[in-house]
């Protein structure tokens, strides 16, 4: 009795399961299952990490970026990995070129003396 119901659900010789797909049903689901994760996060995470890489090579003197510390600052010197910062007035730090989040505005250097250095969306005083 037992043996006849156990036949019933087992899907018949070589049928692999309930299913009956077997292993070549499986390696398919598989793979497409590695398709969908590759197009819909590996590829556009390495198409963003291309992208920084761009961006950071095209980092100059001059150019005011946003560190993802969340500092504001303009490179005043570039060195290999390094990238030194102008954060105020006589303020200068040292931050890895990794550590540029993004660039906010390309070139124009430091911002003149005459008083003209607040800007419009600067609302700390």
């Amino acid at each position: 009795m037992w043996v006849d119901t156990a036949y019933a659900l087992g899907g018949g010789p070589g049928g692999g399961g309930a299913g009956g797909g077997g292993f070549g049903q499986m390696i398919v689901v598989f793979g497409m299952i590695f398709a969908i994760m590759y197009f819909l996060m590996i590829r556009p995470q390495q198409k963003k990490q291309a992208e920084h890489r761009r961006m950071l090579d095209g980092l100059g003197p001059g150019d005011q970026v946003l560190t993802s510390g969340g500092l504001f600052g303009i490179v005043s010197k570039i060195r290999e990995d390094k990238v030194w910062l102008d954060i105020a007035e006589n303020v200068r730090v040292r931050v890895q070129r990794s550590n540029i989040s993004s660039v906010v505005g390309k070139g124009g250097g430091p911002k003149s003396k005459d008083g003209g250095d607040k800007d419009e969306d600067d609302d700390d005083e």
